[in-house]
């Protein structure tokens, strides 16, 4: 644990915090954060199950005089996104998070800090901790793999759950109600090929596009970033028009939630070429930074020496991969008519693997209109179809969250908000998958919250999460169990 993380107020929720990033918990490999989040509930003596998917069920009675309040489910999951910086040794499967204090944020060294949703862990784990907290009957429910499929969210059967109200502790914007999310899928392309040999008198580059932002693929999809994958695939076609260029492999993104920060290629030219290719490279790379300006400040191509590798991918079908990279949609698709300034269609290109016979592309669709998403499914269909690739498979879908306008536990929320800080929080909708729609699905009379501290960069390395929004986040959180209406 970071000493100097611990003494931070709310001090219990900055000391669950540290525990929780202890346990390795990167998404489908939950296994040893489940255990302890069994073991956390099972030594407070609270009602501790696990289900069959995995998630952990720990129920607190009402303290003395709140008996009666509706009860409340405080919900949010387990599981974090692994991202580190190329240069980083890290390992996530042995090591737990290294964090530090910057000014007025808390992040992490090299990686991911997991604030997105361990903030929201280690609050719920605060209040089962604590006998003083006023509230009436609690369930504090965590959900696994929310990162990579909702998994969790879909596994949850009904009747489980008891409570009258969601909580949902998985927003990143103090301040900031949440009634609505999008609902998403994921699409899956696949191919190969049969490598060829390279010609004599090639030689070979690596050439890699780095420094680029990445962060969630719903919230940060708006602002604009660079996608690595998008990036390399153009300059590649740009080579292309002036040179004659091979290709033995594209690698580049990781997870479908995280917007591509890195991609690779290894990339073959005629040996008098190869001068040439790197001044046409560096001049391209000018031309980004330029188009991005400060949106990108620290984006950089890096070209360096290789052993020429042992094949490439055929001339033909080469052209035919990069075409259909530059042609499918990637980011905003279409902006709200109902909120402004809230995303109502994106998609995110996240990963792209072309290496040694195999060709791979992963794509998360977003969109708070099903149609819309359906339709964007279709397109890629189209762009890979005319590729001629062997299998287009769309999966992983799940609804969103409609909003409610005139929840009940809405008005309370806001009522308190304005008493404690003196101003009206915001109510908003979200372009991102937060676990409240699927729940919905079978529980449909819930009345669901979704709120949270202020967390930026969230699913990339320079995740932060603000000191002073946690202990805003922590007392609201507090109030807000204290004043739950009395049931019906």
């Amino acid at each position: 644990m970071n000493n100097d993380v611990i003494k931070l107020k709310p001090n219990a929720v900055w000391t669950h915090f540290e525990m929780l990033n202890e346990i390795p918990r990167g998404s489908k490999k939950e296994e040893r954060v489940i255990a302890f989040m069994k073991s956390f509930g099972e030594r407070l003596g609270l009602d501790t199950s696990v289900d069959e998917t995995g998630n952990v069920l720990i129920r607190k009675p009402a303290s003395k005089g709140f008996e009666n309040r509706k009860g409340v489910v405080l919900q949010s999951h387990l599981d974090m996104v692994h991202q580190k910086n190329s240069d980083s040794d890290f390992d996530f499967d042995t090591q737990g998070i290294q964090t530090y204090i910057d000014g007025e944020w808390v992040k992490a060294k090299g990686t991911t800090l997991g604030a997105d949703n361990g903030m929201g862990v280690a609050a719920i784990m605060s209040i089962l901790a604590d006998n003083t907290i006023e509230h009436g009957p609690l369930e504090a429910f965590f959900t696994i793999d929310e990162e990579t499929g909702m998994t969790g969210a879909f596994g949850l059967k009904g009747g489980l759950l008891k409570g009258d109200i969601l909580l949902n502790l998985d927003s990143e914007d103090e301040g900031e109600l949440y009634i609505g999310c999008a609902g998403g899928a994921d699409s899956t392309i696949t191919d190969s090929y049969k490598s060829t040999s390279i010609p004599s008198g090639h030689v070979a580059l690596k050439v890699a596009i780095r420094g680029l932002k990445g962060g969630h693929s719903g919230m940060d999809i708006i602002l604009g970033r660079g996608n690595a994958n998008k990036l390399l695939n153009r300059l590649l076609l740009e080579l292309k028009e002036k040179f004659e260029i091979g290709l033995s492999s594209f690698d580049g993104g990781s997870l479908r939630n995280a917007i591509p920060r890195e991609a690779t290629a290894e990339l073959l030219m005629l040996s008098g070429d190869k001068e040439k290719i790197k001044s046409f490279v560096k001049a391209r790379e000018e031309v980004y930074k330029a188009e991005f300006g400060a949106i990108e400040p620290a984006l950089k191509i890096e070209l360096s020496d290789m052993d020429l590798p042992k094949d490439r991918v055929p001339s033909d079908y080469l052209n035919k991969l990069l075409w259909a990279v530059d042609a499918a949609p990637n980011g905003v698709i279409a902006m709200s008519k109902d909120i402004e300034g809230l995303t109502e269609t994106s998609v995110n290109m996240a990963r792209v693997l072309i290496k040694e016979g195999e060709v791979k592309f992963l794509f998360l669709n977003r969109s708070s209109v099903d149609s819309r998403k359906i339709a964007l499914m279709q397109k890629i269909s189209s762009v890979f179809s005319l590729m001629g690739a062997a299998e287009i498979k769309h999966h992983g879908s799940y609804p969103g969250w409609e909003p409610n306008p005139n929840s009940a536990i809405l008005e309370t929320m806001k009522k308190g908000y304005e008493r404690m800080f003196g101003k009206v929080p915001e109510v908003m909708a979200i372009h991102a998958g937060l676990e409240c729609g699927i729940l919905g699905q079978n529980y449909p009379g819930m009345d669901m919250i979704s709120f949270g501290p202020t967390i930026r960069n969230p699913h990339s390395p320079d995740e932060k999460v603000n000191i002073k929004t946690v202990g805003l986040f922590w007392d609201y959180l507090l109030d807000t169990l204290k004043h739950i209406p009395v049931k019906d």
